[in-house]
């Protein structure tokens, strides 16, 4: 699985958030808005990826989220969250 974010997130930019896709980015990815507590919420599960394996991935988000807001921070110099 791959965990990552569009470098065109839209304009005005969206909250920051995540996308999942089973072995390359692709279009029909899974979307995970993160909160300003560091919690996941599942926007969007266009992937299919199976239930229990999205629990686990959407874990590894919540715990690499420090992590992710950093980089969101870099590429798009501001965040701002779904809630």
């Amino acid at each position: 699985y791959v965990i990552f974010f569009w470098l065109d997130e839209g304009r005005p930019l969206e909250p920051i958030h995540v996308h999942i896709a089973e072995g390359v980015p692709r279009a029909n990815a899974t979307k995970v808005w993160l909160t300003q507590s560091g919690k996941a919420i599942l926007s969007s599960r266009h992937s299919e990826i199976p239930a229990a394996e999205l629990r686990k991935l959407i874990r590894v988000v919540e715990a690499n989220v420090d992590l992710i807001r950093e980089k969101w921070s870099d590429y798009f110099g501001e965040l701002r969250y779904f809630c």
